[in-house]
């Protein structure tokens, strides 16, 4: 078969095997991909650390086996939702696009690494390193069954990083920290008809929360990202209507840049929570790290020379939304992100990839791979 053939067929083959996080049930497409490689003499592991949360990781041997290179997309998608017209299971083409659920984020990426290290294990090319190719589960709600314990279990190693989950070819070289915290707020019962007896957490809860808009986190300006924000992303209070609310909790999702300390944001919410009210609990949900990329980094220049070789043009951006990018710095392992998806496509009704993208996607993985080697020739 042509290889732009079955590189269709294969993005189309990937998006009707349903992956939907939340349920999670990964199992089927990892063995589905794992099914392609067993063709070849490579080495393929499938690993679960939940039923059914299965991560692909595929180990390709080069000459020298002193560097390892991971590529990893993830293989789990959001829920489908509404508002779809085509099927979003189905995959179907249209005017030169395939639609379905995680045509975008991340099917087409994991398609294009698929078709390109099968082209180089049917064209026997020996590189001067290894590849892993981890194919994860859980993405979409944190990776605590996917990519962390992968990395934490040293069940995969490497000196270097692609990370596939980007759009149009862009390079993230930044990307913002990641605060979520739970607010607790404590008030004091009473009778609904007789409020002045108690005290209201709601009531308190939304003094504070119409405060903390005012806050300005302190940042220095960067190039590729935007000023921090801060989002109250949630929130429950009270038992009946007709008493007054003795508790009160509520979310907060805060975004920081880079420089900025997640220790000193969280005492300055704390400074502000306590003009208002001592009765009050913070509780740290997730945090990650925000992170920049060394652009100095044989892998780097090896990403920089691909992109103006297959597109003309190196379109550096910053993330301000969280990624895998943050869990590889503990470990240090050097990485950057960057994929073939298409904008404004993500996690939307009609979800749909270019099939331009696609072909151009093998080229540009390809072309990186090759130029790669050339830094261990």
């Amino acid at each position: 078969m042509e290889l732009q053939a079955r590189l269709i067929k294969l993005t189309q083959s990937l998006i009707r095997i349903d992956s939907q996080n939340p349920p999670g049930r990964e199992r089927q497409i990892a063995t589905f991909i794992r099914d392609i490689f067993s063709k070849y003499s490579v080495k393929t592991h499938l690993i679960e650390f939940k039923q059914n949360r299965t991560n692909l990781i595929v180990l390709i041997k080069g000459n020298k086996s002193k560097t390892t290179l991971l590529l990893t997309p993830h293989l789990d998608t959001v829920p489908i939702g509404r508002n779809w017209k085509f099927k979003p299971l189905g995959g179907q083409i249209y005017r030169n696009r395939i639609y379905g659920r995680g045509a975008t984020d991340c099917k087409a990426n994991v398609a294009v690494c698929v078709e390109t290290l099968r082209k180089i294990l049917e064209d026997k090319v020996r590189l001067n390193y290894d590849i892993i190719f981890a194919a994860t589960a859980d993405e979409e709600t944190g990776s605590q069954y996917g990519l962390i314990p992968l990395l934490k279990k040293r069940l995969i190693t490497a000196d270097f990083a692609l990370i596939l989950d980007a759009d149009d070819f862009d390079i993230i070289v930044a990307q913002k920290g990641l605060l979520h915290i739970k607010i607790s707020i404590t008030g004091k019962s009473a009778h609904g008809a007789y409020p002045q007896r108690g005290i209201n957490a709601i009531d308190l809860a939304a003094k504070f929360i119409n405060e903390i808009k005012k806050i300005k986190l302190p940042f220095k300006k960067h190039k590729y990202l935007r000023p921090p924000t801060i989002n109250i992303g949630k929130i429950r209070g009270g038992d009946k209507v007709n008493m007054v609310a003795d508790w009160c909790e509520f979310e907060c999702d805060i975004r920081y840049l880079p420089g900025s300390d997640s220790s000193a944001i969280i005492k300055m919410i704390r400074e502000k929570l306590s003009s208002i009210t001592d009765k009050y609990k913070i509780q740290v949900l997730a945090k990650q790290n925000p992170y920049e990329v060394d652009q100095d980094t044989k892998l780097m220049q090896s990403l920089k020379r691909a992109s103006l070789d297959t597109v003309g043009f190196c379109h550096f951006t910053g993330s301000e939304g969280a990624t895998v990018m943050t869990f590889f710095q503990k470990y240090n392992i050097a990485c950057v992100a960057t994929g073939f998806g298409s904008k404004n496509n993500a996690h939307s009704a009609n979800e749909s990839v270019s099939i331009e993208n696609l072909i151009k996607g093998c080229k540009f993985l390809t072309n990186f791979l090759l130029n790669f080697d050339q830094q261990f020739s």
